[in-house]
């Protein structure tokens, strides 16, 4: 009887320990949201208060949703990439040059995206994996080199005229039933644009990819522990390769949706982003040591940091700073969280 006891009370133990690290920091990531959120609904209302207002949110945010996903698999594996917002510059401006100035085609521009983003995730990812070159140098360098080809490819910032892309950029996906009165008493449906679909199929499938395939499970082994992984017969070049690539991939689509949603190319575009979509990461419980994270997390994280940011500029403190000192504040506060959580795993164990 007692030996049952025992089992039940080490399977529950389990579960609290597993519940300690991706899945608390996930909890955590959640609820923070919704309370923001919530209390923006209640003590500021307007737009918080229209389902439009969400969903402007993730309109604006689609982009970063896709690149946070890719740094949450580099950070997984215990690695860095700071070059993702000059890969999304370059992608819009090489893009905006082909399709305005060349009159090229709206598929073929979206295969320059994916084959930008690919060369940079390629290049760095053998350079980190397999000449072991710390990986922060190589994607400084990566970034360094996106922003500079961004202003060789074009100084200056114009929008698109292509015909086919513009139709393209203005479409949207209507939510049934969402809608609201502007007003003047009219009826306006609500509505996602196209990008969003892209992120949030981007993010089933990085999900299923971290939680489901043997990848994945690669990606978390690596970043827990290098000499264990290879123990267990883990490519471990391979893998942290793949994870480069991979972000790299993802660079070039959150490239192509930024440039959807901004519908122009211009050297200034993306400006940091890439310490956004780290932060987003870190907020959605991405540990920066490796081994622990989750891409519904980053999701939040991402929607979190734009949350704080509308709550901002709706009390009037839309100036910069305040923006960057909220946000700041946000991350200090998950850093200190991921700390606490650390200890107490090292306790439990």
């Amino acid at each position: 009887m007692s030996n049952n006891k025992t089992k039940a009370s080490g399977g529950f133990a389990d579960k609290f320990n597993n519940l300690t690290d991706t899945n608390l920091l996930l909890t955590i990531t959640v609820v923070i949201f919704f309370l923001m959120y919530i209390g923006a609904m209640i003590f500021q209302g307007g737009l918080f208060l229209k389902p439009q207002g969400f969903f402007n949110l993730l309109n604006a945010n689609a982009a970063l949703v896709v690149l946070a996903c890719g740094l949450s698999l580099v950070m997984i594996t215990g690695g860095i990439d700071i070059s993702v917002g000059g890969v999304t510059a370059l992608v819009s401006m090489c893009c905006a040059v082909y399709l305005d100035k060349m009159g090229g085609n709206v598929f073929v521009s979206v295969l320059v995206a994916l084959a930008i983003g690919l060369a940079f995730g390629a290049f760095q990812g053998f350079l980190v994996a397999y000449l072991d070159i710390q990986p922060f140098i190589i994607t400084l360098a990566g970034m360094f080199f996106a922003r500079g080809m961004t202003t060789i490819v074009n100084t200056k910032p114009f929008n698109v005229a292509n015909e086919a892309f513009n139709k393209l950029k203005m479409a949207r996906v209507i939510v049934p039933g969402m809608g609201s009165a502007n007003r003047k008493g009219q009826y306006i449906d609500a509505y996602v644009e196209i990008g969003v679909v892209v992120a949030i199929l981007v993010v089933i499938v990085m999900f299923c990819l971290l939680r489901w395939t043997k990848l994945g499970r690669a990606f978390y082994a690596v970043g827990g522990n290098r000499q264990s992984a290879l123990m267990l017969g883990i490519n471990v070049k391979r893998t942290r390769f793949l994870s480069h690539l991979l972000c790299g991939l993802l660079a070039g689509i959150g490239g192509y949706v930024y440039f959807l949603h901004v519908g122009s190319g211009s050297p200034a575009h993306a400006s940091g982003a890439e310490m956004d979509a780290i932060a987003s990461s870190i907020i959605g419980g991405t540990m920066l040591t490796g081994g622990v994270g989750n891409i519904a997390g980053t999701f939040f994280g991402v929607l979190s940091l734009g949350t704080i940011q509308n709550i901002v500029s709706s009390a009037g403190l839309g100036e910069a700073w305040w923006i960057g000192i909220t946000r700041a504040a946000m991350l200090c506060l998950f850093l200190v969280i991921q700390s606490v959580v650390m200890v107490r795993k090292k306790k439990a164990s």
